[in-house]
């Protein structure tokens, strides 16, 4: 068989069982993964690319009448309502019984899940067709929201709602680090939307996963939610970093960790920069609380983020590892998390620290900026003296024109 000629013979002929499946449920899944593969390839807003792919692709196949072309046009019309051309495509005459209950569903519950930290969020929602036997079963949307990069990181539609609701409410049961609660639908949905919005204009998607696989299916799903009649989870209130740094350093963390000692004046000058790296750290993050600490973002932290945006001379990487753990006790008991989430995060960040160090002595994670910064420390020059900078430069002009 010659191979398709455009993208458009290609869904045809992977979709050409379409009408042989035995339920609604079957037929929208395989829709979503052959769309999964123009989400997947989209450079820029994804679900705009989707969405004129199927415009498309109707289009293209207006005048096709065998049963599986008519079928997937259907099923592309129900997963992408608002395609162009999606409201005027008409059921084929040789349509499997199960066609009218493609999308016809109700949502049956929702629910959300997470660390205590704060690091991710899964929501969850259930939904039943309005036939069980032409629809299929209840199946599952979950989504996995992730706090430290912003976006819904994952998606995935499952076929046993109820299998899949158990095992997250036994896991959570088992697990003291966790919680489990029932959820608005219009807060599930608006918090899916909000960071899926983002995850759509990514130009390099999530590794691992079923996002681009399910995206289709589960904004269809979404869609049947209502809007979101509680305002979305709020942010932090402003941070009085002066007022921060008074109150954690007359905290008992601070004292376990000696820095209510520090009085030289070169130790003291670290031990604020090294807060002040913490606070700036925290900012940058999508959720912009510098109590909200976990190991995740300890590891974000102390062995990422501040080798590629602060220079630290050797007594500040002496005093980073205190104070970051010392903030990390002090942040979670300030969020009053179990006993066991301060162990675990300072068993991580000792863990790290080593790691840390060999990163600090390589300098292999600098920035360009950073590391000429670095450069200029080195060779005495004051990064704050332009006219020393402008000498440096003069001086070094032979070593940059080589570079």
């Amino acid at each position: 068989m010659p191979a398709p000629q455009t993208p458009y013979e290609a869904v045809l002929h992977a979709a050409r069982d379409v009408s042989k499946l035995d339920c609604a449920l079957d037929a929208e899944m395989l829709g979503t993964a052959l769309l999964g593969s123009v989400y997947s390839v989209a450079r820029s807003d994804r679900a705009a690319a989707v969405r004129a792919f199927v415009g498309e692709f109707l289009a293209a196949t207006s005048r096709r009448r065998t049963a599986s072309a008519t079928t997937i046009r259907e099923v592309f019309a129900t997963l992408v309502p608002d395609a162009e051309g999606a409201a005027a495509v008409k059921r084929g005459t040789q349509a499997p019984p199960w066609v009218g209950q493609l999308g016809r569903v109700r949502p049956t519950g929702c629910y959300a899940y997470g660390d205590v930290f704060g690091d991710q969020t899964s929501y969850l929602a259930t939904f039943a067709y309005d036939d069980a036997e032409e629809g299929g079963p209840e199946h599952a949307l979950v989504a996995l929201v992730d706090h430290n990069i912003g976006i819904t990181k994952d998606i995935y539609v499952g076929s046993s709602a109820e299998r899949i609701l158990e095992q997250v409410r036994q896991m959570c049961a088992d697990d003291n680090l966790t919680w489990f609660r029932e959820e608005d639908p219009g807060r599930l949905r608006g918090e899916i939307d909000r960071h899926l919005e983002i995850t759509d204009g990514l130009g390099d998607l999530p590794g691992e996963g079923s996002l681009a696989t399910d995206r289709a299916l589960a904004g269809a799903r979404l869609a049947l939610l209502p809007a979101a009649t509680t305002p979305p989870l709020s942010e932090p209130p402003p941070v009085n970093s002066s007022e921060l740094v008074r109150e954690f350093m007359a905290s008992p963390e601070a004292a376990r960790f000696g820095l209510d000692r520090v009085h030289a004046d070169e130790e003291l000058a670290s031990l604020h920069f090294c807060l002040s790296l913490i606070l700036d750290h925290a900012s940058s993050l999508p959720d912009p609380d510098p109590m909200r600490w976990s190991p995740a973002v300890a590891g974000l932290f102390l062995l990422d983020w501040v080798h590629r945006r602060a220079v630290l001379d050797m007594d500040d990487a002496a005093m980073l590892p205190r104070v970051t753990r010392a903030w990390s006790a002090y942040a979670t008991r300030r969020r009053d998390l179990p006993e066991a989430a301060a162990e675990q995060t300072d068993h991580v960040l000792e863990e790290m620290i080593p790691e840390f160090a060999r990163l600090y002595a390589t300098g292999e994670k600098r920035s360009p900026a950073t590391a000429a910064v670095a450069q200029l420390i080195s060779e005495g020059v004051d990064p704050n003296d332009t006219e020393a900078i402008d000498a440096w430069i003069e001086a070094n002009r032979h070593r940059l024109d080589e570079a």
